[in-house]
């Protein structure tokens, strides 16, 4: 880990508290209260517009609430603040648009993952050292994009362009993965592919997804806990073992009224 970074040891990494923010015009969300276990994997399903990503961005810091708290381990998240930035540098974040270099190579791409860890001098003039190039290339095997990061971003496919994204993710070395509508516009089959990579790299290395979804079936299938977020409310909360349904936390709408309305929505 570099020199001033601290790990993040909670039980609990990342908690809200009656959060209201506001992002574009309204508000984007309102009094939403979480707790996320380190380590698990907990998935935001809800309609477009309806707060999931502004949930993202307050983790991260790119985005300050309004009333409310919101902790990340040990700090309030805050993007411009000296502090956080050394916590901010174990935090991967893959956007909607997934922020891809797409004319450069996917080797490349996945390399500007380690920048946060480098020197000054070598984040500004791009220079990786050979162990870093190394460990890309391990790296992008273990996500199947073995010998092809020589290929530019552009001219994969995209199931190809998400295993990148998530290349680039785990070359922080990331103690939590902030992943939004990373399987949006995906077939099934692919969308299971690319799950199933963050799967199992939070297995391999303990790190906490936090995913962003519009699928609830696929939400259940893969996280420990799903929160279902309408009109920038959490209305439902639920947790999963395996097959089995833990238990429901519900806002103001009954469990089978709010499971029936994001059903037939989604």
């Amino acid at each position: 880990m570099d020199e001033g970074a601290r790990p993040i040891g909670l039980r609990r990494i990342i908690q809200m508290n009656d959060v209201w923010a506001t992002y574009g015009s309204g508000h984007a969300l309102r009094g939403v209260s979480a707790s996320i276990e380190s380590g698990s994997n907990y998935a935001i399903v809800g309609r477009s517009g309806s707060g999931k990503s502004t949930l993202l961005r307050l983790m991260n810091g790119m985005l300050a609430p309004e009333r409310g708290a919101v902790r990340v381990g040990y700090d309030v998240p805050d993007a411009r603040g000296r502090r956080f930035r050394r916590t901010l540098r174990t935090i991967g974040y893959i956007p909607q648009n997934l922020g891809l270099v797409k004319n450069t190579t996917v080797l490349r791409n996945v390399l500007l993952g380690a920048l946060p860890r480098l020197g000054a001098v070598q984040s500004a003039l791009g220079r990786f050292p050979e162990g870093e190039v190394a460990e890309a290339e391990r790296v992008l095997a273990s996500v199947g994009l073995g010998g092809m990061g020589h290929r530019k971003a552009h001219a994969l496919s995209g199931g190809e362009r998400r295993r990148v994204a998530i290349a680039r993710a785990l070359m922080q070395h990331p103690t939590i993965l902030l992943a939004d509508e990373i399987v949006s516009e995906l077939d099934p089959g692919t969308a299971r592919e690319i799950m199933g990579l963050v799967s199992e790299a939070q297995r391999r290395t303990g790190l906490t997804a936090v995913m962003v979804h519009h699928d609830v079936s696929l939400a259940l299938e893969y996280a420990s806990r799903v929160a279902v977020i309408s009109e920038g409310k959490k209305v439902l909360e639920i947790g999963v073992d395996g097959d089995s349904i833990t238990d429901f936390q519900t806002g103001s709408q009954s469990t089978r009224e709010a499971v029936e309305a994001y059903s037939r929505d989604a």
